[in-house]
């Protein structure tokens, strides 16, 4: 995976959305920057981050994932193996459903995946310092190409989605306590099934992840 380091930019996922109008044939690339100014999170919103923290984008072909992946869940994916990294060099992180990264019961990132053409675009923020009161922060130090050359190298292993939702889902209970925004309301997830395609099962709905 080739990486690009900007030190400023509005937005990662902005920017290599315009990058690849602009190179048509790329399958594999990250944006990674410094400090990104205007971050798009889910549903529209903007996602709070400041400089230092982790911001990056990427592009990936569907033909570099395992072809059991559902396409619909890949934000689960893509979100799942940054919590391995992490809890790797030491992080008690969690992933609540769909895709946002927590410590304790603190919000501290989140990811946000489309996909169109056989490429899934994903970008993902995660705090490393405090922003504010309502949100937490990574608990460890970490080096982050490091972490984004680990992350990228797992990818490229291209685990099956079986395997990745065994352990996803034993941390499921975690999310139970928490909400999602689901056709546009908040909704608890207190009653929520958990089912093998990664979406859910809540008030006789089955909900993909939105973002």
């Amino acid at each position: 995976m080739k990486i690009i380091k900007l030190e400023e930019v509005d937005s990662t996922h902005k920017y290599l959305k315009s990058y690849l109008k602009d190179n048509p044939n790329t399958k594999k690339l990250c944006i990674f920057t410094q400090n990104q100014t205007n971050g798009e999170g889910s549903r529209g919103n903007l996602w709070t981050g400041k400089e230092g923290n982790l911001f990056f984008s990427f592009v990936l072909a569907k033909e570099y994932l395992s072809e059991d992946l559902p396409l619909q869940s890949a934000s689960i994916y893509f979100s799942y193996m940054l919590k391995k990294c992490l809890k790797d060099m030491g992080s008690t992180v969690w992933l609540k459903w769909p895709n946002d990264f927590y410590i304790n019961d603190k919000k501290i990132g989140g990811t946000i995946t489309n996909y169109s053409k056989d490429l899934f675009i994903c970008g993902i923020g995660i705090n490393l310092k405090e922003v504010d009161r309502d949100y937490g922060f990574l608990d460890i130090s970490i080096n982050k190409i490091e972490l984004l050359e680990n992350y990228f190298k797992i990818l490229d292993e291209k685990i099956s989605w079986k395997q990745i939702f065994s352990e996803y889902k034993i941390e499921y209970y975690l999310s139970l306590k928490y909400k999602a925004t689901i056709n546009g309301n908040k909704m608890s997830l207190e009653k929520s099934e958990l089912n093998s395609d990664g979406s859910i099962s809540i008030n006789n709905n089955k909900v993909f992840s939105l973002r």
